[in-house]
């Protein structure tokens, strides 16, 4: 597996992976164009290669001292391997580098198992966004804090 920073030409790839994950809410194009403009100044997204095939795309947020994990997905087949792990840990790192104190993200009330990996690596529940997905689903706030 490779994580390298996300282009502008991942993004066929990418979308492809983000209606299959997210088919309710799914991103724009044009969305997603707008975060990848903002990158590296506040944003920061990389791709999973799984033998040079994007399996995965992971992006996040900084603005001094905090910053917000925005999307994680993997592909159906390649989920259960440590991708989302490894791409979650590279935007942790970022963070810390971009001098990020605490991480927030938000998550699907009704998936508990990105919860669990999310609380394995020390995040926390702080709060629910009721109704806060397009189906009508609530989101689970998350933070952690960042050490070093």
């Amino acid at each position: 597996m490779n994580i390298r920073q996300m282009t502008f030409d991942d993004l066929p790839a990418v979308m492809a992976i983000e209606r299959e994950t997210f088919p309710l809410d799914a991103w724009s194009e044009g969305m997603m164009r707008g975060e990848l403009a903002e990158q590296p100044r506040t944003r920061h997204y990389v791709v999973a290669e799984v033998d040079s095939e994007i399996v995965g795309y992971a992006g996040m947020a900084a603005a001094a001292d905090q910053a917000d994990v925005q999307t994680i997905a993997v592909l159906a087949a390649h989920r259960t391997r440590g991708i989302g792990s490894a791409m979650l840990t590279v935007l942790l790192d970022e963070a810390r580098k971009r001098g990020a104190i605490e991480i927030f993200l938000e998550v699907r009330s009704d998936n508990p198992g990105a919860r669990s990996v999310y609380e394995r690596f020390g995040f926390e529940e702080i709060g629910m966004r009721r109704r806060y997905y397009d189906d009508g689903t609530d989101a689970v706030v998350m933070k952690r804090k960042l050490h070093g």
